[in-house]
């Protein structure tokens, strides 16, 4: 008899961490390989934010805090709803998790019981949908393609709920397509919603702060509050703060879900480290000014990957609204051959290829539900990016 329990059959590795750990390996023996796998500013966390973490061990705040944060961070996440995203929320309403990923998680094992249905909008952030199943969800995905720019339709939700829908899960700025939504696309997107009223929202909102050309971000409480009840809010500090290691995510919501959401945390992780959450309380309470330059390198990063990937043979790729990523299509060289032999059927096959015979790190498209397509993050340097999409215009030359 296994020790494994059966839950964990339908779940997966991340992809993402293992294209990480492969580029890792390659590199460990002396290659020179770039890797645009990870979701992670090449930034460093801004000075007063790291200050703000030393002087807390300084001042012996080490120790165990509230499930739910600091009275401080609290007050800190409840003034950021109201100052940035017009949310009005109670101290009592906030839970906090070990990076976003765990709230998505505590949620989700605190909600979805076999059979419920969760509508996830494909393309994907990976995990998700394997959170889902490993509490006996059913994820429904909804195909969102080019030609609706990776975004999410009224009319496809409205297909897509059924008695048996839970939630749907929302990514705006999307991981991996950095697709954004318009105030009028959730204005759309809302009006179905307020039709079903058993449906829940989840909107991760982790890229927030990282849009591009003027876009204004709104999120979908803030668009129509009386969805507000049954509405998740959730973001955190790890990708616009350059925080990805100091593990801090965060929420608001409903005070029954909030609060069965930090019983689940108190028999878990019990909390964030105090140390991080002093940090976090610098970062959510101090001005943003640093965002702006680190956005405007971003967008040239972005235009510079798009304009060289639309110059590969066989790769398409729109300009993303926000976050760090960008979506190019390799349909036109799958059925092609490289110089070794291989025959590209997926697009699996094509990222294998890049990575082993250009030294190119990426990450599939059926890792996040919809092929043929790959992710590029252009959080690195510019100098890495150029030459990154050099050996992938040359790749994809010689591919037969």
């Amino acid at each position: 008899m296994s020790i494994l329990a059966k839950r964990l059959d339908a779940v997966k590795p991340s992809p993402t961490i293992a294209v990480t750990t492969k580029a890792g390996e390659l590199k460990a023996q002396g290659l020179d390989v770039i890797g645009l796998g990870a979701g992670e500013p090449d930034f460093d966390t801004p000075d007063h934010i790291k200050a703000a973490g030393k002087a807390a061990i300084d001042k012996g705040e080490t120790k165990y805090t509230p499930t739910n944060g600091t009275p401080a961070l609290r007050k800190a996440i409840v003034d950021k709803f109201k100052r940035e995203n017009g949310l009005d929320y109670k101290p009592e309403q906030v839970t906090i998790g070990v990076g976003g990923k765990q709230v998505i998680f505590n949620a989700i094992l605190a909600s979805v019981q076999d059979g419920d249905e969760v509508i996830i909008p494909t393309p994907y952030w990976v995990s998700y949908s394997d959170i889902v199943l490993m509490f006996g969800g059913t994820p429904v995905f909804v195909p969102c393609g080019e030609n609706a720019r990776f975004k999410l339709s009224a009319e496809a939700l409205e297909k897509a709920i059924t008695p048996k829908t839970k939630w749907l899960i929302m990514n705006s700025p999307n991981n991996p397509t950095g697709a954004a939504y318009s105030e009028a696309e959730l204005r759309a997107i809302a009006d179905v919603l307020l039709k079903h009223p058993h449906v829940w929202v989840m909107t991760d909102d982790i890229y927030e702060h990282l849009t591009y050309d003027g876009f204004k971000f709104k999120t979908i409480a803030q668009v129509e509050p009386k969805l507000i009840d049954r509405t998740l809010t959730i973001n955190g500090v790890s990708k616009a703060f350059s925080m990805t290691g100091w593990r801090m995510g965060y929420a608001c919501g409903p005070l029954p879900l909030i609060k069965a959401m930090n019983m689940v945390q108190s028999q878990s992780a019990s909390h964030p480290t105090s140390i991080t959450q002093a940090a976090t309380v610098t970062a959510l309470n101090e001005p943003l000014d640093f965002i702006k330059p680190r956005n405007d390198a971003f967008k040239n990063r972005r235009d510079m990957v798009v304009k060289m990937l639309n110059e590969a043979k066989g790769i398409t790729c729109q300009t993303p609204e926000g976050a760090f990523y960008v979506y190019p299509s390799c349909a036109g060289a799958i059925g092609k051959t490289t110089p070794k032999g291989r025959k590209l059927n997926t697009d699996t096959d094509f990222v294998e290829a890049l990575l082993e015979d250009a030294l190119v790190a990426a990450v599939q498209g059926a890792a996040f539900g919809l092929s043929p397509y790959f992710r590029i993050s252009y959080a690195t340097s510019e100098d890495a990016l150029k030459k990154a999409c050099e050996r992938i215009q040359k790749f994809c030359a010689e591919l037969k």
